[in-house]
């Protein structure tokens, strides 16, 4: 059991026997009354997202994470094959569970995989990446007034805005967080 004090983003929670992931949470002080807190969940499996507001110190059912690291494998389809670096055993995850980060996930990279009740829920990349540019348009010099940047196609498919003097076949540093160029590799 957890108390409300206790809601951070990114808790799990058991509700009528679904795991709910918190995405959001406000305390709240109305100006009559106790102290509410509003949460922002969404279903693990579905998807779905729900509102539920507890009063101060209310408890509810956590649930304990897991990280593994993982090494991405290969995709089948809409299915993403991991494999637990300790034990070797094979995972296959849905897109909709690997979600954003089929962006940047190329094979034999090592992700964290969140496992809750011996099921994955979310899959978490490392803060950088590095990917080559498999395709860009060329840097005129001078051309500043878009601000200096180009887009380029990276070799998991992602776009991102480069600076001008990136060509093809460049390696650069990408933040996952904030889809953005950082630097050359």
């Amino acid at each position: 059991m957890v108390s409300t004090s206790e809601f951070r983003n990114g808790m799990v929670l058991k509700i009528d026997g679904q795991l709910f992931f918190m995405v959001g949470f406000d305390p709240f002080k109305p100006g009559k009354g106790a102290a509410v807190v509003r949460t922002r969940l969404k279903n693990v499996k579905t998807g779905a997202t729900l509102d539920r507001t507890y009063r101060s110190g209310d408890k509810g059912d956590d649930v304990r994470l897991e990280r593994r690291k993982m090494q991405f494998l290969y995709r089948s389809d809409d299915m993403y094959v991991f494999m637990d670096s300790e034990t070797y055993d094979q995972m296959e995850l849905a897109k909709d569970i690997v979600g954003d980060a089929t962006r940047y996930l190329k094979e034999n990279d090592i992700v964290d995989v969140l496992v809750a009740e011996n099921n994955a829920i979310n899959v978490e990349l490392p803060i950088f990446v590095e990917l080559a540019v498999t395709q860009t348009g060329p840097g005129l010099r001078g051309d500043t007034a878009t601000g200096g940047s180009k887009p380029a196609t990276l070799e998991t498919g992602a776009s991102v805005q480069v600076p001008l003097f990136v060509e093809q076949g460049d390696i650069l540093k990408i933040d996952t967080r904030t889809d953005t160029y950082v630097e050359r590799a």
